[in-house]
């Protein structure tokens, strides 16, 4: 596939999850807060505990399932990945079961049959509202190459970016804040297509580590001095190693291209070998 035919890049996309989905769930916050502050200006120490402890529950809950939503958007952000090690949907629906029965059996004094069945139907109504955790691995067949390396240098790299783009705001030179945005940008292009056929991350790792990683100390070495202090030489050297690199990245793109174009007429020749066959 050619970088000119890659899909754009839209994380909402698979899901249509959105972050603030997780704050539905600070609802049941609300009548238990207000409960709280009653008990505490009725001196019901009792009442004020176990509303206390009901508020806690609540909040854990919110804060886990908001937690599994932000693991789960990142999942279907990455073209290339494991599913989540740790199931923090799963969890907040259980403990949504489990702080719903404890607020209407202990809190509330409700039933024991009436408080299971309005646990119940929580933690289904979650469950069909969120859906569940992603469970499988986005890994597709590498042959000789390990997943595991192939993650480890897309991480990395990504690392190396999100270190770049914080430093990027802290650049008050506009000319070399753009020189370095458009090589941040043409670098978020080469690691998509990467990720978009991974075989290509061994020929592709010199790259990912030496360049970007490059950047980074270059830019976290500018931020961290005075930009007063540093001289015009400096900073003429800076420009053209920034032209350089974004020299570097086009190279890059262009390699990338003709290296998909060449699997896909490779692949286009085994087809019709198998066809005549």
């Amino acid at each position: 596939m050619s970088i000119s035919k890659a899909k754009r890049y839209n994380p909402q996309q698979p899901s249509k999850l959105n972050y603030s989905k997780g704050t539905l769930l600070y609802i049941f916050l609300v009548p238990l807060f207000v409960a709280v502050v009653l008990a505490l200006f009725q001196t019901n120490i009792q009442a004020f505990l176990l509303n206390g402890v009901s508020f806690f529950l609540f909040l854990a809950v919110a804060r886990l399932a908001k937690k599994g939503f932000m693991q789960e958007q990142a999942y279907h952000a990455s073209i290339f990945t494991k599913a989540p090690k740790v199931p923090y949907k799963m969890f907040a629906g259980y403990l949504l079961g489990i702080s719903t029965f404890f607020t209407a059996f202990v809190t509330g004094g409700e039933p024991l049959v009436k408080s299971g069945f309005l646990a119940l139907i929580a933690t289904v109504g979650y469950y069909l509202y969120y859906g569940f955790d992603p469970k499988e691995d986005k890994l597709e067949n590498l042959g000789d190459i390990s997943a595991e390396f192939v993650l480890e240098t897309i991480n990395e790299a990504k690392e190396k970016l999100s270190s770049i783009e914080a430093n990027i705001s802290k650049i008050k030179e506009l000319p070399l804040q753009k020189k370095i945005t458009t090589a941040l940008t043409k670098a978020k292009h080469i690691l998509q297509t990467i990720q978009e056929d991974p075989k290509d991350v061994r020929v592709a790792r010199k790259f990912l580590i030496v360049y970007i990683d490059g950047i980074a100390k270059v830019t976290q070495s500018y931020v961290e001095l005075d930009e007063a202090d540093i001289t015009s030489d400096t900073r003429e050297r800076l420009h053209t190693l920034m032209d350089e690199v974004e020299e570097k990245l086009d190279k890059e793109l262009i390699r990338l291209k003709q290296n998909n174009a060449f699997d896909l007429d490779v692949h286009i020749d085994v087809l019709k070998e198998q066809i005549k066959g």
